[in-house]
């Protein structure tokens, strides 16, 4: 319906519009189109054609991205800065269709101009021109920023089901072992009582404590399942030929200690055939103990070591400023927090690091997203029980990363859009389509370099991160471009 009924002063109102001369408003105005939307009526889908610019006289309208059939909620068009009330196509823009559903905030009224019109236009007012372009860079910037954080939700949630295993395994560990270590203690109680029933010596409780020590210090090669059965074998000899048969611990702890038979016979001369069976299980209490002490340790060491990990990738307590960052260093802490899905595919992770490597200026937070995103593709693109390469080097103007996996490869009609917007070969629900795109917008902000070869069995990523950071125009005009 043709904008007759609207007035110069409403489309005034228009916050983008606000100072043009009333002949440039009327110009509008006849060759514009009315329309009229009710509350929550859907003004916009996914895929309809985008050739008009339209100004909001009342109400406003949501944007939601529609990302893989999932619609995000994004921007409101409404009276405001931001948007200056205008929405649609705008001029040199590059948009066709829409990406998403537009819906009406209550009662939302609209005129539109086609873009046919945009030349003439900028005849009339090219510094109105120049506003709009504006405002499309400022919103293209806000979508950009828009996209990088649904990506880092997406990488979040990409991370947080094998985040969530990687801490409640050793954390079970902990509370299964710290309740066997409270029966142990109880028992001690009742050793330690047999003990003194035999008359077993405080220089021999001495003795026995420095052999268990020095077990436990001793570094000992893992022994093979036939090596072990070997061991437990000579020790149930030992013990048959003193007719140690009757409340004598087995030998799988002495074992497991690093005890030889050689060892448990000057125990036997020390203390005699009357006290070694109380001695034996003393000290194999005492051994257990100390193994489950050690578990523990090494269970809380892993849950440190992975929080360590996540604050080192998630760039926690420092600012979003750029700041030096090791590669290698930040590759290992991605391994670390995919070391679940890494196990579960039962992939082998080959790094040949440059050991040398220099440290890089970057926004470190974001550059773990590239690692993140190229890492987790090669995961789930590489078959069960295949190898996964990284290498790194420097030239000494860059950091160079490679990363290559044994997958089926990236077919050739579709290689030239992996890095657009939305595009993915994910199946639904795997993946956002935002994933690369975000990894070529980083690279792009550190004035780095990204490459992609494929072919059936190998594909390769290449990230180039110059060592120094340098900031140019040329990554604002990046983000605008989007």
């Amino acid at each position: 319906m043709p904008a007759n009924n609207v007035t110069i002063d409403e489309l005034r109102s228009v916050p983008a519009l606000s100072d043009l001369p009333d002949e440039h408003l009327q110009w509008i105005l006849d060759r514009s189109d009315y329309k009229e939307y009710q509350d929550g009526e859907c003004m916009f889908k996914t895929g309809d054609p985008i050739d008009v610019m339209w100004m909001v006289l009342e109400g406003s309208a949501a944007f939601y991205m529609d990302i893989n059939g999932r619609l995000v909620y994004y921007i409101t068009f409404g009276a405001d800065e931001l948007t200056g009330g205008v929405g649609g196509i705008l001029p040199y823009s590059r948009l066709r269709t829409s990406p998403g559903y537009s819906y009406a905030q209550g009662k939302v009224r609209i005129v539109q101009l086609h873009k046919d019109h945009f030349p003439e236009l900028e005849r009339l007012n090219p510094t109105f021109i120049q506003r709009l372009i504006g405002y499309m860079t400022d919103r293209a910037r806000y979508f950009a920023t828009m996209q990088l954080q649904q990506e880092k939700v997406s990488a979040l949630g990409k991370l947080s089901a094998g985040i969530a295993h990687e801490l409640n395994n050793p954390a079970s560990a902990i509370n299964r072992t710290s309740s066997e270590l409270s029966g142990r203690l109880m028992r001690t109680y009742d050793l330690t009582e047999k003990l003194l029933q035999k008359h077993v010596s405080s220089e021999h409780v001495k003795v026995l404590r420095e052999l268990a020590s020095d077990v436990a210090a001793d570094s000992r090669p893992k022994l093979s399942p036939l090596k072990r059965i070997e061991k437990e074998d000579e020790i149930t000899d030992w013990m048959d030929n003193h007719k140690l048969e009757n409340g004598a611990p087995p030998a799988e702890a002495f074992v497991e200690a690093g005890l030889t038979v050689d060892q448990l016979e000057r125990i036997y001369n020390q203390v005699g055939e009357a006290a070694i069976v109380p001695v034996l299980c003393w000290l194999e209490n005492l051994l257990i103990s100390d193994r489950l002490i050690k578990d523990v340790e090494d269970a809380s060491a892993r849950i440190s070591r992975l929080v360590t990990a996540i604050k080192s990738h998630v760039h926690m307590d420092r600012t979003n400023d750029v700041q030096q960052t090791q590669i290698n260093h930040d590759l290992d802490n991605t391994l670390t927090l995919l070391g679940y899905k890494i196990r579960q595919k039962g992939i082998n992770v080959v790094k040949e690091y440059d050991e040398h490597l220099p440290h890089v200026e970057a926004f470190v937070g974001e550059l773990n997203q590239v690692w993140t995103n190229i890492i987790d593709n090669a995961i789930y693109a590489s078959p069960q029980n295949s190898n996964i390469t990284i290498k790194t080097s420097s030239d000494g103007r860059n950091v160079i990363t490679r990363i290559i996996d044994n997958g089926p490869g990236i077919p050739e009609n579709i290689k030239s859009r992996i890095f657009d917007p939305f595009f993915t070969t994910k199946k639904v629900g795997d993946g956002t389509g935002i994933g690369l795109d975000i990894v070529s917008r980083i690279v792009k902000r550190h004035n780095g370099d990204l490459k992609v070869s494929s072919e059936p069995g190998r594909t390769e990523f290449l990230v180039c991160i110059p060592i120094k950071y340098v900031e140019t125009e040329a990554q604002f005009s990046t983000i605008a471009k989007a």
